[in-house]
């Protein structure tokens, strides 16, 4: 949702002048760039247990955070108040860890002027004669362009009716087994207002929305029981909450549940493995996707650092980073650094084209950020981070790929994954499967490992479904802080992988 810039100048209680003196404010230690970010959030979560909404909760966030670049140096701090005073000692104290060492005697008028001349000696384009640049991003957010436009905002939902909500999912959830014998229901909201601005006079506001809504289970079958979570989450308002929902909700929470209680711990070994599309795209963002995030190639610590523009799977493989899915748990308008959200080729046909770029990564790299600076809230220092990471759909018949396949495992949900991102090796714990024997699914499998090496993994593709499925569920991704992501994949045949059983 984009509001009019009043709307978030009054929210904060700022001017644009005011903002103009922060950003100078920081740059007095000498800095070379400097910006703002604005956080006013609120947060809802209500829980229904043992066919009750039995708790809920309300909080807010409000603060600024400062940065200053000057360097390869990062000063940072933050305030949660916005009064003057406040932030002004948030923008000195940022400027000092930036380690500056211009006069302390500089009028803010001067400051401001030298900020402005400094970014009018930068080249707006991806690449002047080999020396890193910046791109401005000087305009306005459009509303016709928003990505999660809302039609009734959380804030003003009554709990009566969220409540009520949740029942008739306890309600349909509970008609579809009767060996459910406990069901836990969350739906957590929130809203956050978002004020950006920097030294280069870039000024970028929205209002993110994004609601979760999450199922646990518990079934029971004679002395068996087995779990089940199931969950969706999208940058949407209360119009979010339809009977479709309900339903789909409702078939998930009991869908391969006959599976689950028949599955049986295979042996192990090397096989084959086929990844169904969808939720095993968890597997793509762990064990590659933050293997091209351009923080860990810019200091040498990815698998893929000196590989930009070497082949690394097969032709027709391309891997997205995005950002423009409407409504999507991962999308943006702008990330946390106002630069405008975009769709990110990683990898195109084969070929490795793009890392995921901040602001400091893409000057390194002299390169346009790709719209990856993202923050867990004003406290954090933006870094770069996935959005929704997903394979496009290749040309093979998903039935055609398991039919290939004389002896492996085929696998639709990954859990509890580790990666090492400079040597690229994974372990990831398998939640449900299925043997593959000539050619057909046999045997529903559990208590699986899958391990391999994510640059081997890629090359040892030799498969990819025309089903493509970006998984709707409430992913959360870590990386010294947490921001939501969205994660997809079609059908894909690995040739090779270490399978762990008996």
């Amino acid at each position: 949702m984009i509001n009019s810039k009043q709307y978030y100048l009054d929210t904060f209680g700022v001017t644009e002048e005011q903002l103009r003196r922060l950003a100078a404010e920081g740059l007095r230690g000498g800095g070379d760039f400097s910006d703002l970010f604005f956080e006013n959030s609120s947060f809802t979560d209500l829980l229904l247990r043992d066919g009750e909404v039995t708790s809920g909760g309300f909080h807010e966030d409000y603060g600024v955070g400062i940065r200053v670049l000057k360097g390869e140096k990062t000063g940072y701090a933050y305030s949660e108040a916005t009064d003057e005073t406040s932030m002004m000692s948030a923008a000195r104290a940022a400027s000092a860890i930036a380690d500056g060492t211009a006069s302390c005697g500089d009028s803010v008028a001067k400051l401001i002027r030298d900020a402005k001349d400094r970014a009018a000696s930068y080249v707006p384009c991806e690449n002047n004669g080999g020396r890193p640049v910046r791109k401005f991003f000087l305009g306005a957010p459009n509303p016709a362009a928003d990505r999660y436009p809302v039609l009734q905002d959380w804030r003003t939902a009554k709990t009566a009716e969220l409540s009520a909500y949740l029942m008739k999912i306890q309600e349909a959830v509970s008609k579809r087994d009767s060996r459910i014998v406990k069901i836990i229901a969350v739906l957590s909201t929130q809203t956050t207002d978002c004020l950006m601005y920097n030294s280069f006079g870039e000024l970028k506001y929205d209002t993110r929305p994004l609601a979760s809504l999450a199922l646990s289970l518990i079934f029971k079958q004679g002395d068996k029981t087995e779990n089940k979570s199931v969950s969706r989450s999208y940058r949407m308002g209360v119009e979010m909450l339809t009977d479709e929902l309900v339903q789909q909700i409702a078939d998930l929470a009991v869908e391969g549940i006959d599976q689950r209680f028949e599955a049986k711990r295979p042996k192990g070994g090397q096989m084959p493995v086929v990844m169904a599309a969808g939720a095993s795209g968890i597997l793509l963002h762990e064990a590659m996707g933050h293997a091209f995030e351009a923080d860990f190639n810019r200091k040498g610590q990815s698998i893929f650092s000196e590989k930009m523009g070497s082949r690394i799977c097969a032709e027709g493989i391309s891997i997205v980073d995005d950002a423009t899915i409407p409504g999507g748990r991962g999308s943006l308008n702008f990330d946390d650094e106002g630069v405008p959200g975009q769709r990110t080729y990683m990898v195109e046909d084969g070929i490795l084209t793009s890392y995921l770029h901040d602001r400091i990564s893409a000057k390194f790299y002299g390169v346009t950020p790709t719209g990856n600076g993202r923050r867990e809230s004003f406290r954090y220092n933006p870094i770069p981070r996935m959005r929704s990471t997903y394979m496009e759909g290749g040309n093979a018949d998903p039935e055609g790929i398991i039919s290939s396949v004389k002896k492996g495992l085929y696998v639709d949900q990954f859990a509890n994954g580790q990666v090492k991102i400079g040597e690229g090796d994974f372990t990831f714990y398998v939640k449900s499967g299925y043997l593959i024997e000539n050619g057909r699914l046999t045997q529903p499998v559990k208590d699986v490992n899958v391990i391999g090496n994510g640059p081997e993994a890629l090359a040892g593709i030799v498969a990819v479904g025309n089903d493509p499925k970006v998984d709707e569920g409430s992913w959360t991704c870590g990386k010294e802080q947490s921001v939501p992501v969205s994660c997809g994949i079609p059908t894909v045949l690995v040739k090779n992988l270490t399978v762990g059983g008996e």
